[in-house]
């Protein structure tokens, strides 16, 4: 029988609202031995996949259904159908690219969703299944989450356990409001590694625009390059506090950079916002591979975060009803915004950008933001223009296709 989404979450934004357990010992012990036996189902499940080179759902589930449930004592049955899906979806997309079978850590997040939990708002507590049996959990969380839990439709979730604190994340819906059309333009954001982004009005962003201990482009070089230069001095140690140091030091520079990035994304929409405007940014996918660095600078490039960046700045739009488009990347920074004109020599040095057919001069990461500026206006308007060819289309109704011949071939 096919599930049918309810139109609330078909037309709302998909979020996710994170909610701290607060279990009793024996209900801690119980949710340890549940992640414990589900992930040793998910990896055994993994194995028979790869054996037997079957990664589709359906077929998944018929071949180690059974074997699961005779294997690990206390694996329920809703439990084993989302072992088997979590495999599949761990094989989905990177199949190609694996040389043995994938392993699912000991300790790792599983997956509740409505058949294997309940809630009760009232009493603001969730019922999880267990391996040994039904525990309710009381949970608590920021105002804002308890209050979407409350409020907006909730779907799958994900329960971790870090460092002795249990987590829950939670699936939400949220709203979604119309999007404006963007009279006054489009805000254009080049991405980079020096410049994290700067905008087609000239700002350079993280600066003085955003408020925090993050002072600049070169304050978050610095702090990264130290991070890198004392992982490295710790590891290089190897003894037993050097590691306890690594494990206290882990995720640190992750986080700074999740928050850097949701503050730019926060500036951009609310200025789009208050400006009338559109959001325009490259469409950067890919661009590992087109680019070769130096084997001094591949780890900066691999540590660029421009795909997180892209991805919280989309759904901050789409949740404040601002437009947003992304453009093709190609030559926005040799390209004049003035003349058209396009040469590798406007751009003399890495940051100056002078244009040897009209003279304009200038920051190029600037100049490149109003060439994404103007293509994110050029591709809305084509994108949002009517069908004025004629030629009949599914998407038309039948006044809008040719008329009848009236004669001829």
């Amino acid at each position: 029988m096919a599930v049918r989404r309810s139109t609330a979450k078909l037309a709302g934004l998909p979020s996710v609202v994170q909610l701290r357990l607060m279990p009793t010992p024996a209900q801690a012990d119980a949710l340890t031995a549940t992640v414990l036996v589900c992930n040793q189902a998910a990896t055994f499940v993994s194995r028979l996949a790869w054996q037997h080179r079957t990664f589709t759902v359906l077929q998944l589930h018929r071949l180690a259904y059974h074997s699961a449930r005779a294997q690990f004592a206390g694996l329920g049955a809703q439990a084993a159908v989302r072992a088997i899906a979590r495999v599949a979806g761990a094989y989905g997309n990177r199949r190609a690219t694996k040389k043995r079978a994938h392993t699912f850590r000991r300790h790792g997040a599983i997956p509740y969703d409505a058949r294997l939990m309940s809630w009760s708002r009232e009493a603001r507590t969730v019922s999880l299944w267990t391996s040994t049996g039904r525990v309710a959990v009381p949970y608590t969380g920021r105002p804002e989450d308890l209050q979407a839990v409350n409020a907006l439709p909730l779907g799958e979730a994900d329960l971790i356990c870090r460092r002795g604190v249990w987590l829950l994340q939670v699936a939400i819906t949220l709203p979604k409001p119309r999007t404006r059309e963007p009279v006054h333009g489009f805000l254009g954001v080049d991405q980079g590694v020096a410049n994290l982004a700067v905008t087609s009005d000239g700002a350079v962003l993280p600066g003085s625009a955003l408020a925090g201990p993050i002072t600049g482009n070169g304050h978050v070089r610095t702090l990264r390059e130290r991070r890198h230069r004392q992982r490295q001095r710790l590891q290089r140690k190897g003894t037993s506090a050097a590691r306890r140091v690594l494990r206290r030091l882990a995720g640190r520079e992750h986080r700074m950079m999740t928050d850097l990035n949701h503050q730019l994304s926060k500036h951009v929409v609310r200025e789009a916002e208050r400006t009338g405007r559109g959001i325009a940014l490259e469409d950067l996918q890919g661009i590992r591979g087109r680019v070769r660095a130096h084997r001094f600078q591949r780890r900066t490039l691999h540590s660029w975060a421009f795909a997180q960046q892209m991805a919280f700045t989309r759904y901050k739009a789409a949740r404040a009803g601002v437009a947003f488009v992304l453009v093709d990347p190609a030559h926005t920074s040799q390209r004049c915004p003035e003349c058209g004109c396009m040469s590798k020599a406007n751009r003399p040095t890495r940051g100056r950008f002078v244009c040897t057919g009209c003279g304009l001069a200038g920051h190029a990461d600037h100049i490149a933001a109003r060439n994404i500026a103007a293509r994110g206006a050029a591709g809305w308007a084509a994108v949002n223009q009517p069908h004025a060819t004629g030629l009949p289309s599914a998407r038309r109704g039948r006044e809008s296709k040719p008329p009848a011949s009236t004669g001829g071939r």
